[in-house]
């Protein structure tokens, strides 16, 4: 059961990541929009957990990092 959660927001935070940046590429998002911002930030904390789970540490980390850039992003897009 905790597998296929682990395996479904894998491929939800793939959608996500891959989604916000083609909507970017193509003009329809800004990169400094809080909607890329989101996406970026629920993907990579759900890419997190299931590299975590897979032990993929290296991808994890590339992770964490992505999460804080975009926390940073959104609290400076709130100033």
């Amino acid at each position: 059961m905790y597998e296929l959660f682990v395996e479904t927001i894998g491929w939800i935070a793939s959608i996500l990541i891959v989604g916000a940046f083609a909507l970017n590429s193509f003009g329809k998002i800004a990169s400094t929009s809080v909607s890329y911002q989101l996406a970026n930030l629920i993907g990579g904390i759900f890419f997190v957990v299931n590299t975590i789970y897979h032990q993929a540490y290296p991808s994890a980390l590339v992770n964490v990092v992505w999460v804080f850039i975009a926390i940073s992003a959104l609290l400076k897009s709130k100033k």
